[in-house]
């Protein structure tokens, strides 16, 4: 089996995995020194019409709505696509955060498409990567030889700003398949400038490399997005337990902060400020020294002699105060240990009604993953004629749904009355699960328009043409 990274970049209706949709996909494969093996893909996809993108989201990727149409696929062909890419033996998924986002929207996709959303993953000898991490890492950790371009006052890793500020072409920023090639270009800088860095966080894509640099109350370098740029994404942690409910998330204390709420408060109180963001706590209040590291992610964790002096002293590392804030807790381990199991003991998620959005309320059974197969290699006529008794309430909806959308003609006389009221509900109610509604749409259009260029103008012209559309076609 040979070893290969694809890389790859979706450009969507919006911010949010759970219910925007991808309108472009790129990608490109490499091997594992980076060298392009195979012609790129580039594939877009026909909105579905109960489906608006949002209107900033339309003047970033610059699609219009006749393009999709002209080249567009149905989203069961984008994403049979895209998943024939993904699971073929020995890949690794890999791209610009993708693991947060370009991630998400694939098991989504995946999820409403009759596809198994994980198995790509590591099925086949498979895994996935996220550059943003490795950049930051190189960053925190190993920033020579890389510029490091600034955005009011501070370093920013927005990738078209770090091509410009080192010479890579980027052609069209925020069109796929520029910004696949922006992110490998990037990939090679990194690798030739910091090699020992960068294998070193190749490795971590798999989650039992991870787990073998964890030994629970012995202290870690942790690099992430959840540690601001001001600290140059970077936290020495220290391990507490494992979550009582998620056996691939690990517990650990940021020594940046006092642990003194988690010695102090009880469980109830940890909870609530735990998720209060740190500028709402009231005056005086400390911040929770908590956070959950997900070893099936690819976190980037690294013993504490990666740090050299001059790292400590140029990361302003007060590694004395850090050394005392361990020890405080190893001595109070009776007094946080059970917090720790009622805090993150219960979920806290709110259900959504729409099962789309149910990706994560429980894996399908064997049956039911029997069955999605054959819903996927089935003729559309059959759909609509044979049987399929599954035992997870999500599918039956999901289903109607992939009719109505990839095999419209398929549906009944009172089929097409349903998936009218569908789309008439999702563009009119903003609780019913799409993206935007039509008064969302309208409403954000309009403020999009007020600072955007001709070229861009009519850009939003051709959606509030099809925006007008959806909405005679369904009677709003």
């Amino acid at each position: 089996m040979t070893s290969s990274i694809f890389w790859y970049d979706y450009e969507t209706t919006g911010i949010n995995p759970r219910n925007d949709r991808a309108l472009q996909v790129a990608g490109i494969r490499t091997d594992a020194e980076l060298n392009e093996i195979a012609a790129p893909i580039n594939l877009y996809c026909q909105p579905s019409e109960d489906i608006l993108p949002h209107p900033a989201a339309c003047v970033i990727t610059g699609i219009t709505p006749d393009r999709l149409a002209e080249q567009g696929l149905t989203e069961a062909d984008f994403m049979t696509r895209v998943h024939a890419q993904l699971s073929a033996p020995g890949t690794c998924g890999a791209g610009y955060n993708t693991l947060r986002f370009d991630d998400e929207v694939t098991r989504y996709s995946l999820y409403r498409n009759f596809f198994d959303p994980y198995a790509r993953e590591w099925q086949g000898g498979n895994s996935r990567w996220d550059l943003i991490d490795v950049v930051r890492t190189a960053y925190a950790l190993r920033p020579d030889g890389i510029v490091w371009p600034e955005e009011e006052g501070r370093v920013t890793l927005k990738l078209e700003r770090l091509t410009a500020a080192n010479g890579i072409d980027h052609g069209q920023a925020h069109d796929a398949l520029s910004d696949v090639r922006a992110t490998i270009a990037l990939a090679r800088l990194v690798r030739d400038k910091q090699p020992k860095l960068y294998d070193y966080l190749f490795q971590l894509r798999s989650k039992q490399q991870v787990q073998d640099q964890i030994r629970l109350m012995q202290p870690l370098v942790h690099i992430s997005g959840r540690f601001s740029a001001a600290r140059h994404y970077l936290g020495v942690v220290l391990p507490l337990a494992w979550h009582p409910q998620n056996r691939n998330a690990l517990i650990v204390c940021d020594l940046h902060l006092d642990p003194a709420p988690l010695l102090e408060h009880d469980a109830d109180t940890l909870r609530e400020r735990l998720y209060t963001r740190r500028d709402d706590l009231p005056e005086g209040e400390l911040p929770v020294p908590l956070k959950v590291l997900h070893i099936n992610r690819c976190p980037v964790i690294a013993p504490l002699s990666v740090l050299r002096a001059e790292d400590q002293q140029r990361l302003q590392l007060d590694m004395t105060n850090y050394r005392q804030r361990v020890q405080r807790l190893i001595d109070g381990r009776e007094l946080w240990q059970d917090k720790l199991k009622a805090v993150y003991g219960r979920d806290d998620f709110t259900p959504s009604e729409d099962p789309e959005q149910q990706l994560y309320d429980g894996f399908l059974g064997d049956r039911d993953r029997r069955l999605c197969d054959q819903v996927r290699i089935a003729e559309p006529e059959h759909l609509a004629r044979d049987e399929w008794p599954f035992d997870d309430e999500r599918l039956p909806e999901l289903l109607f749904r992939y009719r109505a959308r990839n095999f419209a003609n398929t549906l009944t006389v009172e089929e097409q009355h349903r998936w009218h009221a569908f789309c008439r509900q999702r563009l009119s109610n903003p609780s019913s699960g799409a993206p935007n509604t039509l008064q969302s749409f309208t409403e954000a259009l309009i403020t999009a328009s007020l600072s955007a260029s001709a070229e861009q103008l009519k850009i939003l012209g051709k959606w509030q043409h099809y925006a007008e559309q959806l909405k005679v076609r369904f009677c709003l």
